[in-house]
């Protein structure tokens, strides 16, 4: 079969397309023929990392179940399934031992004809979906959910804040107008605001022209400030996140793409009794109850452009452009 491998060369990493065999399913696994992956920006991350031995990339992916290995009980042959981020991570609190099983990461990714997963590890995907669109759910789906469902609790009249228009930021818009909350989005492109507005944003700011965002937050709520805040930015942008929340008010911490940023006092997460919490992916039994939402409302992941397996260094490239709206896929 082929597939791709992330391989250290001359001191840095390359990404090559390999043959390798076919691999068969252990008791308690599946194998599944992949269709299609999704890029996320921890995979640019991955990608620059010096390593040892070779590593198939890519966390996120869908297919279809080809041959189930002794013992399976939860998915069958024809399934159609996406793999979850943490193969071990089924349900309850996130502990320290899911990280043995990162798919792309700390074992071989999707990103290859022929995947195996864990039965607990491969989730059953909406009806409605591509192949495509489902491969965009595992991680920035499924990170977006536990973000404003399972720890925001979110709820209708709620005003949550999302951060550019990557793939995190756009399933927390979506999913926060499934639940009937306002959505502020912000982005440093003009042509991007016009297609947050298409997507029912009710205001659009850009940072870029109006690098005090925050302030106009509080002007768009009347003085109070957001009930969520989706933080994709990090230390670059927590600082006015934390002025942009109500008091009593949730952020979500997801990302670090703003780079450095201003020193904070943490005193204003006392003061304004902010609930301030580090959001990672989630669990399969998280990945279950999305899928149940998502199939229901009949909502589509918005994907930017995808690409033939044999393109999947411009992929890359093209998310680091940080040109995207949305996902960008792979079709296998």
């Amino acid at each position: 079969m082929k597939a791709y491998e992330l391989r250290n060369e001359s001191g840095t990493t390359a990404l090559a397309i390999v043959e390798r065999p076919r691999p068969s399913p252990s008791p308690g696994e599946v194998l599944v023929r992949m269709r299609a992956a999704s890029l996320n920006y921890r995979d640019i991350l991955i990608s620059k990392i010096p390593r040892s031995a070779p590593l198939v990339p890519l966390c996120d992916g869908a297919g279809e179940v080809v041959e189930a290995g002794p013992g399976v009980t939860r998915v069958k042959v024809g399934d159609r399934v996406a793999g979850t981020y943490f193969q071990d991570w089924v349900s309850g609190p996130l502990g320290p031992n899911v990280f043995r099983t990162v798919l792309g990461q700390t074992i071989d990714g999707v990103l290859a004809e022929y995947v195996t997963f864990k039965e607990h590890g491969a989730v059953q995907i909406p009806a409605h979906l591509s192949f495509e669109e489902a491969a965009t759910l595992p991680c920035a789906g499924l990170t977006a959910w536990q973000a404003l469902i399972t720890e925001g609790h979110i709820k209708a009249g709620d005003t949550v804040v999302v951060m550019g228009t990557g793939g995190v930021s756009i399933f927390a818009l979506q999913f926060a107008l499934l639940c009937g909350a306002r959505v502020i989005a912000t982005t440093g492109s003009d042509s991007k605001m016009e297609r947050l507005r298409a997507l029912s944003a009710s205001a659009v700011i850009n940072y870029k022209t109006n690098p005090e965002w925050d302030k106009q937050v509080l002007e768009l709520t009347g003085g109070t400030g957001a009930d969520h805040v989706v933080e994709v930015g990090g230390a670059g942008t927590l600082p006015r996140s934390l002025r942009a929340v109500r008091h009593g008010g949730f952020i979500s911490l997801i990302g670090v793409l703003g780079g450095a940023g201003e020193k904070f006092s943490p005193g204003s997460i006392i003061l304004k009794g902010i609930r301030l919490q580090g959001i990672f992916v989630g669990s399969t039994e998280m990945f279950e109850d999305m899928n149940r939402a998502v199939a229901t409302a009949g909502m589509r992941p918005v994907i930017d452009r995808t690409y033939q397996f044999e393109e999947a260094s411009k992929a890359l490239a093209f998310l680091e452009s940080g040109k995207h709206f949305g996902k960008v896929c792979i079709r296998v």
